[in-house]
């Protein structure tokens, strides 16, 4: 195996995909991370409640300030980790269906094995991701390990 694509985006689930990642890292494997940021955030401008263009305008600019400083969180996180290891790496972080952009990345570019995380349980609160969708199980050109998450 020469190289990995971790899809993470931060989530318990996402976490146990980056754990299982770094075990499988040994001398000479690259890492990619893709992050997706779904692309329900490009539409949300409040206009249900924000009724003036400066005060929307406002809104928009602190909305893209939280998720880019959150992105960044991520990728610096996991940055991080990988470095421990003398992992060479790359992170993509695109706006989007987050199914349609795992399959995406794997067209472009050929990878040794695909790493996420599963959905979180129904029981647990949060957005349920929409990575793994039939879809990408029919498309994905690559291996996939879905590791299950820490609460299952």
């Amino acid at each position: 195996m020469k190289h990995i694509l971790l899809a993470s985006h931060g989530t318990e689930g996402a976490l146990a995909a980056e754990n299982k990642v770094l075990e499988l890292c040994v001398q000479g494997i690259r890492v990619t991370h893709l992050l997706v940021v779904p692309e329900f955030w490009r539409d949300m401008l409040g206009d249900d409640w924000l009724n003036n263009s400066s005060t929307r305008r406002r809104f928009e600019d602190y909305l893209e300030t939280e998720l880019s400083r959150e992105t960044h969180g991520h990728v610096r996180r996991i940055q991080t980790r990988l470095a421990k290891k003398s992992v060479d790496t790359a992170h993509e972080v695109i706006l989007g269906k987050p199914d349609r952009c795992l399959i995406d990345a794997c067209e472009q570019s050929a990878y040794d094995l695909v790493v996420m995380g599963s959905p979180r349980p129904r029981i647990s609160r949060g957005l349920r991701s929409r990575m793994m969708t039939r879809c990408v199980a029919r498309q994905l050109k690559a291996p996939l390990l879905v590791v299950p998450h820490p609460s299952v």
